[in-house]
Order: structure tokens, then sequence, then C-alpha cells
């Protein structure tokens, strides 16, 4: 996934806008490059999401999106390609549908990893036991606000990447890149041992381009969701792959 080249990784909510569109565009963009796809479980209270996220969270359990069906999209989409899944979203439902239950469902699913960003490294001692048993890696989260002594901690504890928080706030597209986040990632680059990407607020070619030297992998999420919601299946496959593409080139 790191080898020679840095990762675009797209977040995708799990069914939005719908079951048969999602998986068409998630298929889309892991054929355009993505070095792999985080699959948003959808949830009701989204503490780390901006509206774009929150809307389409609401949109997929409007329409009937559960945990179970996110293993099912996740292991239809395993049989079409190889590139990792990681399933990212809240701990609630993971404690509600019990973590042993929860990391053996995604095995079977073909699932690589989770990001649980409410579910902090000093809490997640019976989840890292639990995903280790079963083959799951962790991703955990770095933000600017992240000392220096956590930060070795974190990089330590992830399993094969970590994700730096490019803000202190929520995700949300944005049109450029504030000088705190090169500071951060710099401060990063000093203790990480391991590969780290950046993900809130990235939103383009020249976001990518401007971070390159500062981080391993770049995370796109608010910024499909209105390519995702309108149109025909076709086209918005079509649209969403053309996108990653350029951030992929970019990434180059």
């Amino acid at each position: 996934m790191f080898h020679g080249t840095a990762p675009v990784i797209p977040f995708m909510t799990a069914g939005f806008p719908t079951q048969p569109v999602f998986l068409d565009a998630a298929a889309a963009v892991l054929d355009a490059g993505a070095g792999a796809l985080e699959i948003g479980m959808p949830f009701s209270d989204p503490l780390a999401d901006g509206p774009a996220i929150q809307q389409a969270s609401q949109q997929a359990i409007g329409r009937g999106v559960t945990l179970g069906t996110v293993f099912r999209l996740a292991e239809t989409l395993r049989r079409r390609s190889l590139r990792p899944l990681l399933l990212m979203g809240y701990v609630n439902p993971l404690l509600r549908y019990g973590f042993e239950r929860f990391a053996r469902m995604a095995a079977d699913a073909g699932v690589d990893g989770t990001i649980i960003p409410d579910c902090p490294l000093e809490e997640a001692g019976e989840w890292r036991r639990v995903s280790q048993q079963h083959g799951l890696a962790n991703v955990f989260l770095m933000a600017p606000t992240t000392p220096a002594v956590r930060l070795k901690r974190i990089d330590r504890a992830s399993t094969a990447f970590s994700y730096c928080v490019s803000v202190t706030g929520v995700t949300g597209a944005r049109r450029g890149v504030p000088t705190s986040t090169f500071e951060f990632l710099t401060r990063v680059r000093t203790v990480a041992h391991k590969p780290f990407v950046v993900g809130f607020g990235i939103s383009g070619p020249d976001h990518i381009r401007a971070l390159r030297e500062y981080a391993d992998g770049f995370v796109v999420g608010s910024a499909l969701v209105p390519m995702l919601n309108g149109g025909k299946s076709r086209s918005i496959a079509r649209n969403v792959g053309r996108y990653i593409q350029k951030l992929t080139d970019a990434a180059r």
C-alpha cells in the first residue's frame, strides 16, 4: 500500500446513496487506483463528521443500512478487489454488537482493519485484543493537539499506519491547507516510525501536491458526497473513478 507511492484512500458511507450505487462507485474508485477503501458504518451521532458525511449517514440509515448490510457490502467488494478494506465508524455499535461477534463477521467479510475515532488508544485494550485475534488491523488517530509522547504511543500501536486529522474540527471539504497542518505533520514526521495518512479537508489535487512531502497518504471523503448523490449509477461511478484517478496522479 505504501510501496513507492502515496495512496489515496476514499471514504464512502456504506449504502449511500443506495446499495447498488455504492457498490458500483466503490468498485470504480478501487479500479481507478485507490490504495484502500474506507467504508463508513452509518451512525446517528457521528461526532467527528461534518454535514456532508452526516447527511450520507442519515440517508443510509433511512434506507435501512445496518451493520449486517455493511458486512454484506464489504464481502461483495472483497470478491471484486484485493485492495485493503477498512471499516470506519463509532464504538457504540461495536459495543452493542459485541466485539467478538463484530470482529468475526468483519474478518469473514474480508475486511482488513478498522478505524474507530471515538475509541482512543487508552481505552482500546479489549478491542485491540479481540481484533488482533481475528487478524484485523487497527488505525488510531493523531490530532494537532496530540502531545509528542502520545504521538509516539499511537505510532507504535497502529498496525500499519496512523491517521492524522488535519485540523481540530470535523470532516468537510476545505479550500486550502492551513499552515498549522504543515506544522502538525512535520511534528509527526519527527516521531513516527510507521507511515501516516492525512484526512479531514482533503478535496483536490492541489491539496495533495501541497502535502505530498509531508504525509504518506491521503484520505478524501466529504468531497465525494455530492458526486455520489445524484445521477445514474453508471455516470456516478465514472465520475468518482475519474476524480480518484486525478488525486492518485497528484500523489505520484
